[in-house]
């Protein structure tokens, strides 16, 4: 995982209390109860949520299921109930109720589910965010959760699972779109009550800049202004925040991982009998393109395979051994691909 170092030690951390916890137990002889910490990561889109914790996941070797809770419903609406989460976490423990129980749940577009009324208390109706709110609350402190098998319709007479969750471990994330003006409006507040004055601004600092800056700083109200509620918001003791990733660190991502989607295209065309050539400036309009579109890592692939598309079309019509050099004109003016028979 291509930087994120501050991220990075704070899942180390919340990862390593955790199973800590499990091991030696969570009431101590004097008493003391070791709460579980559960984590809220903050990132803009494509900077790596995901990433890092299937990575994370993979490296401990313990399960671990991502669910949408934009998808999540309160009981009564249409749509997945939370229990669907934990459903989740037992299919990837492959059946294995103990091995489910110590798993990790993450919850993706937790942003998606903030009440509606958090900043501007609006009597619109709140389909269910509120009450999602509140059935996730139950989970995320620990209680025995039954659902029945996929596919099966839940009524009485249906068996359930029973799965107990007070040692999963909850990861919520999102990308939660304005809450870098949420909290620039209470630093501005604390300034002023301080006594120092509006802050003077220089000339607006652009986005990615001015989210990376505020981003670090958010505090537990700025998410119950955005419309989390206090009970979650006090479930999840732990706080990580992802940057925007820079050109830079997206060229990193093109070429340094083992799974690096120029290292994939090579591995494809070399089946071929050809081989591939980036050019430095080719991979750069890459990184760039994926910059305007705001998608971060997660169109890399994506924005190669267009490029690629008509190569990778006509390569197998001939077995002749072949160089492929794509250039920057290939991705910003639509050129072909330079093909040469070499050997």
């Amino acid at each position: 995982i291509i930087n994120q170092d501050r991220a990075k030690k704070i899942l180390s951390v919340a990862v390593y209390n955790h199973y800590k916890r499990m091991k030696y137990g969570y009431m101590n002889e004097d008493g003391t109860d070791i709460e579980k910490s559960n984590v809220i990561m903050l990132g803009p889109s494509g900077c790596g949520k995901t990433a890092l914790l299937s990575h994370l996941s993979r490296l401990l070797d313990i399960p671990f299921a991502v669910t949408d809770a934009s998808s999540l419903t309160e009981a009564g609406f249409v749509g997945a109930d939370v229990e669907v989460a934990v459903r989740n976490l037992y299919y990837a423990a492959e059946k294995d109720i103990e091995k489910a129980e110590h798993g990790i749940i993450y919850l993706d577009e937790f942003d998606k589910i903030a009440r509606k009324s958090g900043a501007n208390n609006s009597i619109t109706a709140d389909p269910g965010h509120e009450g999602v709110q509140q059935a996730l609350l139950k989970m995320l402190e620990g209680s025995v959760v039954e659902f029945t098998a996929r596919g099966q319709r839940k009524h009485p007479e249906a068996p359930t699972i029973k799965v107990d969750t007070k040692n999963i471990l909850f990861i919520v994330g999102g990308a939660f779109v304005g809450i870098e003006d949420v909290i620039a409006k209470r630093i501005k507040k604390d300034a002023a009550g301080i006594g120092f004055g509006a802050e003077v601004e220089g000339k607006e600092k652009d986005a990615a800049k001015r989210f990376d800056e505020l981003i670090h700083k958010v505090r537990p109200e700025d998410l119950m202004q955005y419309g989390i509620i206090p009970e979650i918001i006090g479930r999840l003791p732990v706080i990580c925040t992802l940057e925007t990733l820079s050109e830079d660190d997206l060229l990193r991502i093109l070429t340094e991982p083992k799974d690096a989607p120029v290292k994939q295209y090579e591995k494809l065309l070399a089946m071929d009998n050809v081989e591939l050539i980036f050019e430095e400036d080719a991979l750069r309009a890459v990184a760039k393109k994926a910059i305007e579109r705001k998608t971060g890592a997660r169109s890399l692939k994506g924005i190669i395979e267009d490029t690629m598309l008509d190569v990778m079309f006509e390569i197998p019509k001939s077995d002749e051994k072949r160089r492929v050099t794509i250039t920057k004109e290939c991705l910003e003016e639509g050129r072909e691909p330079k093909i040469e028979v070499i050997g």
